[in-house]
């Protein structure tokens, strides 16, 4: 069974909108895990505007299943994952003004300093993950880089998804082949959703896990968290 991350960044947005503490977030985040959910996924910004790096630590010692802390590794991003100690670190490529992240990393140019980052992190006993583009052409140098795992920048699936393309799926599929060939795991994330994943899902080969924030806290306005975690499990195995 693919595993479910849980990316609570909005619950966090929500909660900032009116300051205080509602919705709580680890709350929230123990609530998942109750529902079934397999992993928590933050994405900390640097302005914060809604995962703030306190909670990243307040977090930590709470979470039960598997803890993964996405971001690109500035400066500050590295200290916290390396205090933090997460299960996973999620390596993103994107701008510091950046709504959401809008593309995965070109592992070729920047192969030597993904190396040295990702040796800091699993000198820490963390696994590390690249987001990356569905292109095979950047498995090669992914793995030279000493990655655990991959994820599949899916936004590309979802558009051509929901026009009823279903060929989109052509290099999502060439790319998770080739990255199993290389011993690298294979996750994804990115405007997956109720409508989208099972397919995906079918048609991905050895895929590991996805995180899914935006859609499915989204869809709990309407169906309510318990009842959607539910139905992406359901979908997922």
């Amino acid at each position: 069974m693919t595993k479910l991350s849980v990316n609570i960044n909005k619950i966090a947005t929500l909660r900032n909108a009116r300051g205080g503490n509602v919705p709580d977030l680890l709350k929230v985040a123990k609530d998942i895990e109750s529902f079934g959910g397999q992993g928590i996924t933050v994405h900390p910004r640097p302005d914060e505007r809604h995962i703030r790096y306190q909670d990243a630590r307040n977090l930590a010692p709470i979470i039960q299943t598997e803890f993964n802390i996405e971001g690109n590794p500035v400066s500050q991003f590295v200290d916290l994952v390396l205090e933090v100690k997460p299960t996973q670190v999620t390596l993103v490529p994107d701008a510091p003004d950046a709504i959401t992240s809008n593309a995965g990393w070109d592992t070729i140019t920047h192969q030597d300093y993904l190396r040295d980052i990702i040796a800091t992190f699993k000198g820490a006993g963390i696994r590390t993950s690249i987001f990356l583009d569905p292109d095979p052409r950047y498995i090669e140098s992914a793995a030279s880089t000493g990655t655990d795992r991959i994820e599949l920048y899916t936004e590309a699936y979802a558009a051509g998804y929901a026009n009823g393309d279903e060929k989109c799926i052509k290099p999502f599929y060439d790319t998770a082949v080739a990255a199993h060939q290389a011993g690298l795991g294979i996750n994804a994330g990115h405007d997956l959703n109720l409508e989208n994943i099972a397919f995906f899902k079918q048609e991905i080969p050895n895929l590991l896990e996805v995180s899914i924030g935006h859609a499915l806290i989204s869809e709990s306005l309407y169906l309510g968290l318990e009842n959607v975690v539910s139905m992406y499990l359901r979908k997922l195995q």
